[in-house]
């Protein structure tokens, strides 16, 4: 872009910030508005933290002053119109916004199965901080003690988990998902059936692959739900929390090309209509291990997205790679980490999967305070590349070795490199450097193959 043009997003989420401040950064001359709907700007991943107590609703808002010392333009407003020729962008109070450049990062909004009794009081789903303050005004008021939350996905269980550990209060919560076992889609069988026995132990009960049919109510208020079996459970609060769909409207008022999980971009983020960009929750992303079509609906991805996407806007073409969906999450004092294939996936992809899980240490044996953590990681027999890993740890610095994992892939690894993979050892750092689970994965994996 050239100096004086201006630059229009649509949207306030983390891909929306990441590409206003990066463009501004590498384009200090141009003229950036960001438009947005919502009052304030949130880090959606710390609502667990702030219905159980642990952090202040205000504590996860990004202040509109980073934008303004920025010298950016932040309009809180809906733009309910985009005349794609004209370039104009138009609100919701009738202004229009000239642009040269316009990028849409809508967002995604939860799904909300069609399950009768899902509008009685005392039904939540947990996705804006709106959300979060409503059930907590809703905690304090009606005093919920029985809880079922649907879905167990990694949200779901923070927010299970964390109230759980709430020292003033005795909440009976049970999970409801309709696969086999605790976030179905970050796992494997054997992972989940162990994080499914530490969960009971903590108290969470689980009702895995079962399906909630009707939830039901007394007064207009939430009394209980029907399983698939036609087991009742008893409810005073319900969270619904089973997937995310993309804010598609302006999409479709526009005419872009869309797919099965959002708008369609190449790989620089452009969509179907010149000088429109898209990213974030309302767009479709590429596998990096498949080539598939996927939602990919994190924040790491969409910062990703937006930093590229200022990039092309400022004349480097640097493509967005796809997605790993690479993940962590802490439920109770167990952490969990998530990056590429499961090997059922691998297989349902197609792949023949070789796999190696091996235990290892968050510090050398004999120090005081070592915790065990478990690493499981999945290659292709035929290409002899990395598709995947899984950990589960005791210890929070362990988990973020998935990092790792997930450069690894990026890197298109295979297992001789991961043999002579050479991790930093300290005795109270890591694990001794004889049991690097990586590299024991990949030597395991080499005797198998």
């Amino acid at each position: 872009m050239k100096d004086g043009e201006r630059l229009v997003i649509i949207g306030g989420g983390g891909g929306g910030f990441a590409t206003a401040m990066r463009a501004k950064a590498l384009m200090p001359e141009i003229d950036i508005t960001l438009v947005r709907k919502e009052k304030r700007f949130i880090v959606r991943c710390s609502l667990p933290y702030v219905v159980s107590g642990l952090v202040t609703g205000e504590s996860i808002v990004n202040p509109d002053k980073k934008f303004i010392d920025a010298g950016i333009n932040v309009i809180v407003d809906e733009v309910t119109h985009v005349d794609a020729k004209q370039k104009k962008v138009r609100l919701s109070d009738g202004r229009k916004l000239p642009y040269d450049k316009l990028v849409i990062a809508t967002g995604g909004s939860p799904v909300v199965p069609p399950i009768e009794g899902s509008d009685l009081e005392g039904v939540f789903t947990f996705r804006s901080l709106s959300d979060a303050e409503k059930m907590l005004r809703f905690m304090e008021e009606k005093k919920p003690r029985k809880m079922v939350f649907i879905g167990a996905g990694f949200i779901t269980m923070e927010l299970a988990s964390n109230l759980l550990i709430t020292p003033s209060e005795r909440y009976e919560i049970t999970i409801v998902e309709m696969l086999e076992y605790p976030l179905p889609l970050m796992l494997d069988a054997e992972f989940g059936a162990k994080l499914q026995e530490y969960l009971a132990e903590k108290g969470l009960k689980m009702k895995m692959g079962r399906r909630v049919t009707r939830i039901l109510g007394r007064d207009r208020a939430v009394s209980g739900v029907v399983l698939d079996n036609n087991e009742q459970l008893e409810a005073d609060l319900i969270v619904l929390n089973v997937g995310v769909k993309a804010n598609l409207e302006l999409a479709k008022q526009i005419g872009l090309e869309t797919g099965t999980y959002g708008i369609k971009t190449n790989e620089y983020m452009e969509t179907s209509e010149p000088d429109i960009f898209a990213l974030g929750d309302c767009v479709e992303k590429k596998h990096f291990i498949t080539g598939k079509p996927v939602p990919g609906m994190l924040r790491g991805p969409a910062i990703i997205a937006g930093r590229h996407v200022a990039k092309k806007l400022a004349g480097y073409d640097v493509p967005f790679p796809g997605v790993l969906d690479n993940a962590v999450v802490k439920l109770f004092d167990k952490s969990i980490g998530f990056t590429g294939l499961t090997e059922k996936l691998a297989r349902e992809e197609g792949y023949d999967p070789v796999c190696a899980t091996v235990e290892s240490r968050s510090k050398h044996m004999m120090m005081p305070g070592m915790r065990p953590w478990t690493i499981k990681l999945v290659f292709d027999r035929k290409s002899k590349k990395l598709l995947g890993g899984q950990i589960l740890s005791d210890s929070e610095a362990p988990v973020k070795e998935i990092d790792t994992v997930n450069a690894l892939i990026l890197g298109g690894k295979t297992i001789y490199d991961l043999c002579s993979i050479m991790c930093a050892g300290q005795p109270e750092l890591s694990s001794e450097p004889s049991a690097e689970p990586i590299s024991i994965a990949a030597e395991q994996v080499l005797v198998k193959i």
